[in-house]
This record gives structure tokens, C-alpha cells and sequence, in this order.
């Protein structure tokens, strides 16, 4: 039900990696992608500096917090999410978000645009300089796939490019507490996600599930070292619903969890409209920034709402 993809197809044969890469995301809209030219090394870092960040006392962290950054910026404490908004349910996790990195005198972080603030940051050695790189790399992979996508769709290739030089993408950082049996808890809980792609690296601790059309909730295979990618709601509107974006949740896991979720969502200025070819629009145009501010406004509990 999930396929798995390699990356030395999108290399040698970008137009079969391009229908192989349709196929799922009009099925199931979940794949994983293997052989991806993210250093394991890399990953490994990112999984370190997460420890070290999470394993940081509340008091360090509370400077950081998201609630204080209307820009989708900084630490998510535990219990300060709920991404399933229909049951109640509140998400068992913590996580720390990292934007496009723009320095305090940038015009737009000067004046005011919407998800054009600065990053906040932890003291501690290294977090600053690994999660960048790691940023910058999967930026990188998320337009590949977009040209792949652009493909797919009968686009020109450079299509997507100027609707991500500089993106709203959103680097976050994920733990999970280990299941304490009670009841209604969640992880995380069912929703599609807001953006154009996720690129998702976890540490192999099972949890993550997805539920197809039609299924059941179904339990995202491990591929060790592959991105789960899976599309989210701007690009399926972007497609005129022809792309699904697949709702999913995390159980409980039996061990603590930890994952590494990028967010690719468009330019804040990008308007998204049906895209050529896709036939009457479905939906109202919105910029970008106009749509992740709403969905972001139903996730956070009263108390952390930017």
C-alpha cells in the first residue's frame, strides 16, 4: 500500500521515478523514499542534537517557547497540541520548530511578514549549525521531488522553484514519551498535514500509521535510512484533488520516540491556485501564508495559540 521508491531512479530515470512517484501520490499519497542523498551521518547528528535539546529542563526551554513566536518558531511543550480537532484528543509529544533562517535585519523580518521571523535557539554547542545543514539539504531534496512532481503533473520541470526559494518549510523535532496506558492517549493524533511535501526521518521505534481511502489505519513499514514522504493539503488543493493528502496519527509508542519531521510548505506570497491542466478549480485561490496561519490556529490549545 506504501510503495517504496529509490533514489537512483529519480538519477538515471527522472520520468518513470515521476510516474512511479504520481501513482502514489494519487493512491495513497504516502511513500518512502530510499537511497536519498542525505549523509547517514548527518541524520545521526540531527537525532544527537535532538536528545541533547530535549533532554534540556523545562526552565531552559520555556524561553523558547512557540508561544511566544508568532512565526511558528521554537519549542511546543508537552500537551500543547492537538492535531486530531474533532475527538479532544491531546497530543502525548514535544517538539521544537526551525524556520528559514533570517538574520534580524532581513526587510521582511523587519517588517512583520507573516512566517518571516527569526529563529530561537538553545544553548547548547553545534544545534544551530547541524539542524542547518540538515535544513538545507532536505530543502534541496523537497525541490528535486517537486520537479518530479512537475513531471508528473505535464509541467515544465522548474515549475515549483520560484513557489519555494524561500519557503515557509519548517524543520521540526519530535519526542514521544513512552505509552503510560492511558486512556485516549495519543501520540499524535489523526490529521493530514498543511503543507506541499513532509519529509519524515524517524529513529525506527514504531507508531506512525496511515489510513488510505476506503481502509483501515495501517502501520507505516520501516525502510531503515528512507524518508517517509507524504503529501499534505496545500499541494492536493494546488492539484485541484488530484494528489490525496492521507490522514495519519502516532500511537503511543512502547519506547520513547523521536523523529525529525521537514515541512515543505510554499513561499508566503505563492498564490495557490488549481494548477494548469487540472481542470475547474476546486477551491478559492489563498496564499500560502493565509493558509498555514489557519491551519496552525486550530492545532495549538488557548494557551500556546500564536
Amino acid at each position: 500500500m506504501i510503495p517504496v521508491l529509490d533514489w537512483a531512479d529519480y538519477e538515471k530515470d527522472l520520468p518513470g521515478f515521476a510516474a512511479a512517484l504520481g501513482k502514489a501520490c494519487r493512491e495513497t499519497g504516502f511513500f518512502l523514499l530510499a537511497g536519498h542523498p542525505i549523509a547517514p551521518g548527518l541524520i545521526r547528528q540531527m537525532f544527537e542534537q535532538a536528545d541533547a535539546f530535549f533532554g534540556l529542563p523545562d526552565d531552559e526551554k520555556n524561553p523558547l517557547s512557540i508561544s511566544n513566536n508568532p512565526h511558528n518558531r521554537g519549542w511546543a511543550r508537552m500537551g500543547s497540541e492537538r492535531l486530531d480537532d474533532t475527538s479532544g484528543q491531546v497530543d502525548s509529544k514535544e517538539a521544537f520548530n526551525i524556520g528559514l533562517d533570517l538574520p534580524a535585519t532581513d526587510p521582511e523580518v523587519q517588517a512583520g511578514k507573516p512566517f518571516r521571523g527569526v529563529n530561537v535557539w538553545p544553548d547548547l554547542p553545534m544545534f544551530r549549525d547541524v539542524t542547518l545543514a540538515y535544513y538545507d539539504m532536505v530543502w534541496a531534496l523537497g525541490l528535486d521531488l517537486h520537479r518530479a512532481i512537475a513531471l508528473d503533473l505535464g509541467l515544465r520541470p522548474d515549475f515549483f522553484a520560484r513557489h519555494f526559494s524561500a519557503p515557509m518549510a519548517t524543520l521540526r523535532l519530535l519526542s514521544y514519551p513512552p505509552a503510560q496506558g492511558a486512556e485516549g492517549e495519543i501520540g499524535a493524533g489523526a490529521h493530514t498535514d498543511y503543507g506541499s511535501t513532509t519529509l519524515l526521518m524517524t529513529d525506527g521505534e514504531a507508531g506512525l500509521q496511515v489510513k488510505p481511502r476506503g481502509g483501515d489505519w495501517t502501520d507505516v513499514p520501516l525502510v531503515p535510512g528512507a524518508f517517509v514522504v507524504n503529501i499534505g493539503d496545500c499541494l492536493m488543493r494546488w492539484t485541484n484533488d488530484i494528489y490525496i493528502s492521507t490522514p495519519h496519527r502516532v500511537l503511543p509508542p512502547a519506547r520513547r520516540r523521536r523523529s525529525i519531521a521537514f515541512f515543505l510548505d510554499p513561499n508566503p506570497d505563492s498564490v495557490i491556485d488549481a494548477l494548469p491542466g487540472t481542470g475547474d478549480p476546486k477551491y478559492p485561490s489563498v496564499t500560502g501564508a493565509d493558509y498555514l496561519r489557519s491551519r496552525l490556529d486550530a492545532t495549538y490549545t488557548p494557551e500556546v495559540a500564536s
